[in-house]
């Protein structure tokens, strides 16, 4: 039985993680990504990094449409300092961090 909940065809589905990369909407990614509801891309990080605010360029540039990001931080969750947690919430986004596994499902 599968107990999927329906998405729309527009959005983005992480369908599977692993061997370095991940399956989205019937595409393999390798390495780091950002999946917004409408498309995803590269992330140039590498899990365990100090993230900057400058990893997050992304998430600001896309302007009021992302409220949540949920960062998967590899195999560990990975702290995420208060002053990155207040540059990015002043974008009007809050960071949940957790691993990999649990971002993605």
């Amino acid at each position: 039985m599968d107990i999927t909940p329906p998405v729309a065809a527009d959005r983005q589905l992480i369908q599977g993680y692993g061997d370095g990369g991940f399956r989205v909407s019937g595409v393999r990614y390798s390495g780091s990504i950002i999946v917004f509801p409408w498309e995803t891309v590269p992330w140039p990080v590498v899990a365990g990094d100090n993230f900057t605010v400058e990893h997050f360029g992304a998430i600001r540039d896309a302007e009021n449409e992302v409220g949540v990001l949920l960062l998967g931080c590899g195999a560990k969750t990975s702290l995420i300092g208060p002053q990155l947690r207040a540059q990015v919430r002043a974008w009007g986004v809050v960071i949940e961090a957790m691993d990999t596994g649990a971002a993605c499902r």
